[in-house]
């Protein structure tokens, strides 16, 4: 059976890791099938969304420290790297469902995605000062972006396991729900992102991926050179003729 399960509908790719025996711990096996699900949404305009979970009432535990990591530590960390990228860069909008444990690789994973849902039950933990190792999973650059310099130390230094709405409340997570309603709730967004103006979203999650990064004066170039990319496309002229015709745009048509 596949370690990651793969589900289109209607715009939406849902990718779900699929070992419940071990909370979805990652392998070696594992990461690769990511990568080339990943690298399948980039190429493929039809898939409009991502929605990245776990099966088995699980999100991910982590890496699979009683799998062997093949052929070195530092080659299986840069394929680790690689998934990390694709999904933070991905020129989709992309939601992490939480449902359970989202721990050490796991939790950073859930932070690559643009947009974080939990239910009430899940909990997070960046838990690699408890195993003796170092931060992974891009937490490094996502933790300090998401809380503050301060406070990524913390829980970073002291792994304290946070439930979700301790989480939501610190700023890593965009909205809990009830564990009843996460499937719907995020099908919701999921369904609203997929019908939305693709090239305008990708063009202002690169934006903002990068802002930390760019000067003031800087961003406000790019600013202009997405916005006459932006008003030239199908998209643009689609929201003119429907803010004529006084209905919502069709972004799918176009």
């Amino acid at each position: 059976m596949s370690d990651v399960l793969i589900d289109r509908a209607d715009g939406v790719v849902t990718l779900t890791l699929n070992r419940p025996a071990r909370k979805n711990a990652i392998t070696v096996p594992l990461v690769e099938e990511m990568i080339a699900a990943l690298e399948d949404v980039a190429r493929t305009p039809d898939d409009r969304a991502v929605v990245l979970t776990g099966s088995g009432g699980a999100f991910c535990s982590g890496m699979d420290l009683a799998a062997p990591i093949r052929p070195d530590v530092l080659t299986f960390m840069n394929r680790v790297g690689r998934l990390c990228v694709l999904l933070h860069d991905l020129p989709r909008p992309t939601i992490a469902k939480v449902a359970g444990p989202a721990m050490g690789f796991g939790c950073s994973l859930a932070f690559c995605c643009d947009l974080v849902v939990a239910g009430e039950g899940a909990v997070f933990g960046e838990v690699f000062a408890q195993r003796g190792i170092a931060l992974d999973g891009g937490a490094s650059w996502t933790l300090p972006r998401l809380v503050g310099l301060s406070r990524a130390k913390e829980i970073a230094f002291f792994g304290e396991v946070l439930p979700a709405a301790e989480a939501q409340r610190l700023g890593l997570v965009n909205r809990v729900v009830p564990d009843a309603g996460l499937d719907a709730f995020v099908a919701d967004w999921a369904g609203r992102l997929a019908d939305g103006p693709t090239l305008a979203l990708s063009m202002m999650k690169s934006a903002l991926n990068t802002s930390f990064e760019t000067g003031f004066q800087r961003a406000v170039d790019g600013e202009a050179l997405n916005q006459t990319v932006a008003f030239g496309t199908a998209e643009a002229k689609e929201a003119a003729r429907a803010f004529k015709e006084r209905r919502q745009p069709r972004f799918r048509g176009a």
